[in-house]
């Protein structure tokens, strides 16, 4: 897969943009320079690769190399037009950006919906990933997993058309949104409810502002959320056999993609350790240095 230069020099600081080419489409790549095996990180989705802004500068300052990108239909990926977004789509996507980084070894990081192609990409390339890392995720069902109650609307078939039908409508999206940021902002503290509104909130909100618009990409992703836990179910017992280290970074105030819901899934793993933060959905947002003395942590 070929990349091609956004811009020639580190642009922002510490990382250079760039994109990887898939299907005929352009995925946007932000690759902070650094030794080891490359973290690669994934988001999920209302969100894009800027979640990780925090945590990647500090780590690569720490001398670290992490690629952080947006799935197509996110961010300042390619949002091609009847496109079929899907999780075998962005297990594609993140496997087109692993490629590009030649033969080296990385560390999957996956958050929320990105958890799915972060795990399947761990399991399914063991010569390739030197460990695994993941944040507030879910990957199959499990009696303790519970989406937000707005990624439910749209998951559910039997509220999906009325959710399509919301979630089109600008006036009622934003109503969506701001319904599911009142609980995530009840838990903050002051400083981390003003950052949660002046930086985290825009980056979600810019995804669906820009033009074209990350709204197909959800909405699809939502749609196939159901299938996808039912595939995953069927993968399970393959985690049982993954013998490289998994760390689980877990924001303990999450009240969806809870710390029942880590320990369901450390459980599955041989080699899991779980780290609980006082932090949200996004503890590399809300704790980023935390997040990054646990992942340096032997």
């Amino acid at each position: 897969m070929a990349a091609s230069p956004v811009d020639q020099a580190p642009s922002k600081g510490r990382f250079r943009e760039r994109y990887v080419q898939r299907a005929g489409h352009r995925i946007y790549v932000r690759d902070y320079p650094g030794e080891g095996p490359a973290y690669v990180m994934v988001h999920g989705f209302p969100d894009n690769c800027r979640i990780y802004a925090d945590i990647a500068s500090r780590l690569s300052a720490a001398g670290r190399r992490v690629v952080a990108f947006d799935f197509l239909g996110f961010g300042a990926s390619d949002k091609p037009d009847g496109f079929s977004y899907s999780f075998e789509q962005q297990l594609a996507d993140l496997t087109a950006v692993v490629d590009d980084l030649g033969p080296i070894k990385v560390i999957p990081v996956g958050h929320d919906a990105g958890g799915p192609a972060a795990i399947n990409y761990a399991v399914t390339n063991r010569s390739r990933v030197a460990s695994l890392v993941l944040f507030n995720c879910y990957y199959a069902n499990s009696p303790v997993l519970a989406f937000p109650d707005f990624i439910e609307l749209c998951c559910n078939p039997k509220t999906r058309l009325l959710a399509v039908a919301m979630m089109t409508d600008p006036k009622q999206a934003a109503y969506l949104f701001q319904f599911q940021q009142e609980p995530i902002r009840a838990h903050l503290t002051p400083e981390m409810r003003e950052r949660f509104d002046t930086v985290l909130q825009p980056i979600i909100a810019e995804n669906f502002s820009m033009s074209p618009s990350s709204m197909p990409a959800m909405l699809a992703m939502t749609g196939n959320a159901y299938e996808n836990l039912a595939a995953n179910d069927l993968r399970l017992p393959v985690l049982g056999s993954f013998d490289k280290p998994l760390k689980l970074i877990w924001g303990s105030w999450d009240r969806y993609l809870n710390i029942a819901v880590a320990k369901d899934l450390a459980a599955h793993f041989p080699n899991a350790s779980l780290t609980a933060l006082e932090a949200e959905h996004w503890p590399q947002f809300d704790q980023p240095d935390q997040v990054v003395r646990t992942l340096l942590a032997s």
